[in-house]
Order: structure tokens, then sequence, then C-alpha cells
């Protein structure tokens, strides 16, 4: 059994431990044995699996998640499902910031990803330049590069605090770790969707005796 997480630029797989990300065109061979249970966000991703595999499992009817929020993504929804109390941050494309008590789920709020703030600000002349990631938060910049390093990081860095409330901070996403890293009460984990696809498939899947 192989998971695969299908986001909007690469798909994402965990067999035994071991993690890669594939683009959707160029897909490996799977061993044809081994059943691909996936969740998405992308449809035509979803498709080139689909091509490219004959055993494929849609997960997502099967992830349930106690909240009032209405179009919460489905990987945000795999991600609360692995962590009952705390607070999510998933840092891709977009930042991803939701909160967990007792298993119900709280809210959250989406910001752009520290790439994407890079390309905002090359569009204006004076403002495109490398992000300053070690600038000193408690400290006033003294230079354009570090006032807009300042300001991406601080703003990003203030709303997860803010959100957070003292919860334990889960970290997961290509920037997770470096966030995390402002956060002494926190936690990277790479892993955490899995995780929570896992918990799925053990309460929907293994327990009601569905074969995959």
């Amino acid at each position: 059994m192989i998971l695969c997480d299908i986001g909007n630029t690469f798909l994402h797989f965990y067999n035994h431990g071991k993690v890669w990300k594939e683009e959707p065109h160029q897909l490996s061979s799977k061993d044809s044995s081994e059943v691909i249970i996936y969740i998405s966000v992308n449809e035509e991703s979803t498709k080139s699996l689909l091509y490219s595999h004959p055993k494929c499992f849609d997960l997502t009817p099967y992830l349930y998640l106690d909240t009032a929020y209405k179009g919460l993504g489905i990987d945000r929804i795999a991600s609360c499902l692995a962590v009952p109390n705390g607070t999510i941050v998933d840092a891709g494309s977009a930042i991803t910031i939701d909160t967990m008590h007792n298993g119900i789920h709280l809210g959250g709020c989406i910001l752009p990803g520290i790439e994407r703030y890079r390309e905002l600000f090359s569009t204006i002349d004076v403002l495109d330049c490398d992000f300053n990631l070690s600038v000193d938060l408690d400290a006033f910049p003294q230079n354009t590069q570090d006032a807009i390093s300042y300001g991406v990081l601080k703003s990003i860095v203030s709303m997860i605090a803010q959100s957070s409330k003292g919860k334990k901070i889960y970290f997961t996403g290509g920037d997770g770790k470096f966030l995390s890293r402002y956060f002494p009460n926190s936690i990277y984990d790479d892993l955490l969707i899995f995780k929570g696809m896992q918990n799925a498939i053990s309460t929907h899947i293994t327990s009601r005796g569905i074969k995959l």
C-alpha cells in the first residue's frame, strides 16, 4: 500500500517510511500489485496518476473532520486528523494555519507562502531583492532588503503565534522546518498528512473490512 498526496505542483508518495515526490507528467512506474491510496487538490494530476497506475483508491470520502469551516481543503483535513490538539501550519506555496481542540477543528486562515511574497516584490524594481531569512525580528530594519524580509517574516510569525494561543504547533510543508525555528514549543513533521491518512484508513477502511 502506497499513500499519495496530490498537490498543485507535485505528487508526494509515502511507503514503508520512504517519502518522495514526482512531477505529474513524469510519474515512474509502480508495482502493479500495490494499491495507491490518494487524496488530491489537483484534478489534472489525479488523471495522470490514474492513467499511470491500475490500482488507485480515493480516500477523500473517508476523511471526516468535525468542523464548521466551509471548503476546507482535503490536504488540510488530513493534517488535522493527525493532530487532535494543537495548531497545524502547512508552509508551502501557501501557508495554512489550522487549530484543533479535542478533535474539533476550530478554524484556520491562509497566507501566501514565502516564495509567493518574493514573487510579489519582484514586480517592483526597487523592491526586487532576495530575502534575508536570517533578519533579526527583534530589531528595526536599517535597509530595504531587511525591511522587506522583516515585514514578510514578522507577519507570518505573528499570525502563527496569535492563532496558536499557546498550543503546541506542528509544522509541515517545504518551509515548515525553517519557520519552526521561531517557536521553541513546536514540532516539524513532514509526514503529517500521511499520518492523518493512516488514521482515516484505520478508522474507516480497515475497521469496516473494506477491501482495497
